[in-house]
């Protein structure tokens, strides 16, 4: 009830407030603000002025996509006000899906607080309809809430700090200028004298990444200080996970980095490979310059989208300049150059900013072993003599408990002068020790018991690797299944299904077409599938279960029109089956009731025939018609007509119908 009522009230408000704004009932109103000359203001109040003048409006050109958003989301919560739990789901998770295409195409949607607020609350009805008790998803990494606060200062700080940057440093001639203005004077006040120890833990990773760094960047021919602008990105920390799901040193969306070769699966993620990605940055940034013409618009370029700096650029009377167009820019990106700028000096000048950092960490190194199939992390750990986590540092792309499988051995990083120990170690390895694991992804109604049974594996076997398994699991969640030794499940790692499965060991081969694991004393039949039906329909029909109508065709919970599935039955019960494929929905709905009570039965199949092809008579039942009893009983209308005296097409419910 209350639901519902906040439902009304929220659409009410809605509607009114869209009725307020618009000036035409079917036009979204137009959020363009007007065009003020930066040149008008004086220079002390020009900063703070168009501050004032467009925050809070950096968002205007998202409203129409937020609106429609919220408009998908009442539906959802007028679908759950009329029990259409169906209906809900769809319209949940269509929400959400377009939140992520917002936050994929325009990346300065990240610091919008409507943006903020909308996935909250869409995330909010999302795990209330799943029954989700974990914390909605933040980000992960100390780098978010800095530039939260780095982003946000206020223009007066540098003067009302009285902040002095010192004589003494060196502003070496650089590619991309670093210009000392309020705005870069108040990002470096923020990283020397407010929060100086996120400056130096910067510092001190910087020890480990940038040497790296400067060699891929010379190598793609980009300038050599824009590594500094890992720092701002991610803090330097490869797992850095933003709210719009930006990963790695230089926080690329799955687009952005699928379209520079990053590749990301359930396995791995190479958005938080440190070389990977750095060269994906490089080659970014190397793009952007060539698509603006200028350094500072490609780093505005990296944080918001092109429409954004277009439309700013506009505002600006044309000029393209990072600096002209600054005023027209989000918030975020407002202090996201300036704070490049800021880093870059700093961390040239460390001494002479009071930072003596500890830069004894080695060098980003490793050496490569490869490993085939899926091999417990912990194992590979002990072969190369370090800890777990130290494994996982050097390899901060694989995002499971063991290395990927397939038939492609994995590359692992180990320590620089561990490989001859580590190979040695590995030739004593079991064959047994190469896991074969199913990735299933979780269907509604099922638990964890469920999923257990089906893979013929304990709860605990889920348990044991599967990180922070909950007892609760909703739709949607991929669960790791240990599938026991000589199973006949394996498909390649990467296959993009509904429940991807994969094979481990260097023997095992993908399979693309339905398995021939045929049940003992089975009989093969083949189904099309029609309009409307779904794997639930067809396992009852057929009586047998969904999950092995997917296990048989290799195939999801996804189904099309047109398709041949593959169906197992029991021998002896081949002439009962035989026909399901030719009936209407209405047959096979009353070809299940008939079974079920008994009147259909493999012994009544052998003594009258077929129960539905080859039957002599047939008793019509709720929505039959003439066309779909013919053709499910390989006869004509005309003659079924003319052998019952049927003047029209009209038939009743108990009717027996002569048929041959």
């Amino acid at each position: 009830m209350l639901r519902h009522l906040l439902l009304v009230i929220f659409t009410a408000t809605l509607a009114f407030t869209a009725q307020a704004q618009q000036t035409e009932p079917s036009t979204l109103p137009d959020f363009r603000l007007p065009y003020v000359d930066p040149l008008d203001i004086p220079v002390s109040q020009r900063t703070s002025s168009f501050l004032s003048t467009f925050s809070g409006s950096d968002d205007n050109e998202l409203l129409p996509d937020i609106t429609q958003i919220y408009r998908i989301y009442i539906r959802a919560l007028e679908a759950l006000s009329d029990d259409d739990l169906v209906a809900a789901e769809q319209y949940i998770t269509r929400a959400l899906a377009s939140i992520q295409r917002l936050a994929d195409e325009y990346p300065e949607a990240q610091s919008s607080r409507r943006m903020a607020e909308l996935y909250r609350t869409v995330m909010i009805e999302y795990h209330i309809f799943y029954g989700i008790t974990d914390p909605i998803p933040a980000s992960e990494g100390e780098i978010f809430a800095v530039l939260e606060e780095m982003f946000n200062l206020e223009d007066d700080l540098f003067e009302s700090d009285r902040f002095v940057i010192p004589g003494d440093i060196d502003l070496r001639r650089t590619e991309v200028p670093l210009i000392l203005n309020t705005q870069v004077h108040n990002q470096i006040n923020f990283l020397v004298n407010r929060r100086p120890e996120i400056m130096e833990r910067w510092l001190e990773r910087s020890a480990i990444y940038f040497p790296m760094m400067r060699q891929i960047f010379e190598e793609e021919g980009v300038p050599e200080e824009l590594i500094h602008l890992s720092m701002i990105e991610s803090g330097l920390v490869p797992t850095a996970r933003s709210h719009a799901r930006a990963v790695g040193l230089w926080q690329f969306i799955y687009a952005t980095g699928a379209h520079y070769g990053l590749e990301a699966n359930w396995w791995i993620d190479e958005r938080r490979d440190p070389e990977k990605s750095t060269r994906a940055a490089a080659r970014h940034l190397r793009d952007l310059y060539n698509t603006w013409g200028d350094w500072h618009l490609a780093l505005a370029g990296y944080n918001v989208s092109p429409r954004r700096i277009r439309s700013s650029i506009q505002r600006a009377g044309g000029v393209r300049d990072y600096w002209a167009i600054f005023p027209y820019l989000p918030r975020e990106t407002r202090g996201y150059v300036p704070g490049y700028i800021a880093a870059t000096i700093v961390a040239m000048n460390p001494k002479e900013f009071g930072f003596d950092p500890k830069l004894d960490a080695a060098p980003w190194a490793y050496d490569l072993v490869p490993v085939q199939g899926s091999v417990d992390l912990n194992t590979l750990a002990e072969f190369a003599g370090i800890t777990t986590q130290e494994l996982r540092n050097l390899n901060p792309e694989l995002l499971r408990w063991a290395t990927p499988p397939g038939r492609t051995p994995y590359q692992l990083k180990i320590p620089v002068g561990t490989k001859e120990k580590f190979l040695e170690n590995y030739k004593t390895l079991p064959e047994s020790a190469r896991r074969q694991v199913v990735v299933h992804t979780v269907s509604r109604g099922e638990n964890l018991g469920i999923i257990a049974n089906r893979y013929n594996v304990t709860v605990r076997d889920l348990y044991a690797v599967n990180e922070r398994l909950s007892t609760t699991i909703f739709p949607g969640q991929e669960i790791v299944i240990p599938v026991p030794q000589g199973s006949n499940v394996a498909i390649a790692a990467n296959t993009p299904s509904r429940a991807r499965t994969a094979a481990t060991s260097s023997s095992s081969t993908a399979a693309t077409a339905p398995t021939q694991n045929t049940p003992a004393n089975s009989a093969r039949l083949t189904y099309t599938v029609k309009s409307g039906d779904t794997i639930g329909h067809i396992a009852e029909w057929y009586g047998t279960q969904a999950w092995r109508i997917r296990n048989w065709n290799n195939i999801g919970n996804t189904i099309r029109v047109g398709q041949r599935l593959t169906i197992f039955v029991p021998a002896n019960q081949l002439a009962m089956y035989q026909n399901v494929n030719a009936m209407t929905f209405a047959e096979k709905q009353a070809f299940v009731r008939d079974r079920r009570a008994g009147r259909v039965t493999p012994a009544t199949v052998a003594t009258t025939g077929s129960a539905a092809t080859g039957a002599d008579t047939y008793t019509v039942r709720p929505n039959d018609n003439l066309w779909d009893i013919a053709r499910a009983n390989n006869t004509t209308v005309d003659r079924i007509k003319q052998l019952n005296n049927l003047t029209s097409n009209r038939i009743v419910v108990g009717q027996v119908l002569r048929l041959r």
